[in-house]
């Protein structure tokens, strides 16, 4: 009997989680999250962790399983996450996987992709200029030697923009040049299903979102990591902007504007990510889940 990966796919807001949910339980699966910032315990409100009711519905892995003190590396996931998958396939020939993290999910279903190291002086020097507040002018090197790269990456946070410049610079080739070609063998299928909404419906369901994170506490949760706001896990949106605000540099209105602004920019590059994929099988988000249900039963009958 094959294995096979369902995997839920889609910009941020758009319901990924209520519907990996729904499929978890009528095909009585397991999910994977390849969220790379739902795996730290102390970031809950501000990535949008399930609730504890969601949780409990369904048996969830790779969730607040890693401190911000942890180095927790995207090759470092692959093979948990393929180990796991072993695990729950000897149960089950399916698996739920959701998170709106592409570089996570890409690395599960095809393998991660290999780099040359790099001299660590060109990443200390990249460092120094956002330190000096050149993120702006970093963006636009990076669309200078890698346009690819800098339409699909998630150019607002620093850390991923000084992982694709420091191999250009390092290399002198693209980042997006040594993207893996070859797909990795795998002992499942993968199913990808992808919700879709029109842009203003999605840009107005992150502005409730973020609305009811700063409800629900963002604010203090942004408080408590504020000590610890140079680590790489935090440099994410929804806290570096309250950071700045903490420093003085935004006012708290200002602040939450950008939040809503930069999650918007986000979920954009995550709809550009996700439209080069032509294996995605797409749906309205207020598609019912049984009719993706069917969908998905149709493809493993025929398979």
């Amino acid at each position: 009997m094959n294995n096979y990966l369902i995997t839920v796919i889609g910009a941020t807001a758009i319901g990924k989680t209520a519907l990996s949910i729904q499929l978890a339980k009528y095909f009585n699966a397991e999910i994977i999250s390849c969220d790379s910032r739902q795996f730290f315990k102390e970031m809950t409100i501000g990535t949008a962790v399930a609730s504890a009711e969601e949780l409990a519905a369904v048996t969830h892995h790779f969730i607040k399983n890693k401190s911000i003190l942890d180095h927790y590396s995207v090759g470092q996931f692959e093979k948990d996450a393929l180990k796991k998958l072993d695990e729950l396939f000897s149960k089950n020939n399916i698996v739920l996987m959701v998170g709106g993290s592409g570089l996570y999910t890409n690395a599960v279903l095809e393998g991660f992709d290999d780099f040359p190291n790099i001299d660590p002086e060109i990443r200390k020097k990249l460092n120094k200029q956002i330190e000096n507040g050149e993120l702006e002018a970093l963006q636009n090197l990076l669309k200078e030697l890698d346009l690819e790269s800098y339409q699909t990456i998630e150019i607002e946070n620093p850390h991923r923009l000084i992982r694709a410049l420091e191999i250009c610079i390092g290399t002198g080739k693209p980042y997006s040049s040594f993207k893996n070609k070859d797909k990795t063998k795998r002992n499942f299928i993968p199913i990808k299903i992808g919700l879709m909404a029109d842009r203003e419906i999605m840009y107005h369901r992150i502005n409730q979102r973020v609305d009811l994170m700063l409800h629900e506490g963002l604010l203090e949760e942004a408080k408590k990591l504020y000590p610890h706001k140079e680590l790489n896990a935090l440099q994410t949106v929804g806290y570096r902007e309250l950071f700045d605000y903490f420093d003085g540099k935004y006012t708290l209105e200002f602040a939450i504007e950008e939040i809503k602004k930069n999650t918007r920019r986000f979920a954009k590059r995550q709809v550009t990510w996700n439209k080069k994929d032509e294996t995605i099988h797409w749906f309205d988000f207020k598609t019912a889940a049984s009719e993706i249900i069917k969908k998905i039963e149709t493809i493993i009958q025929t398979d």
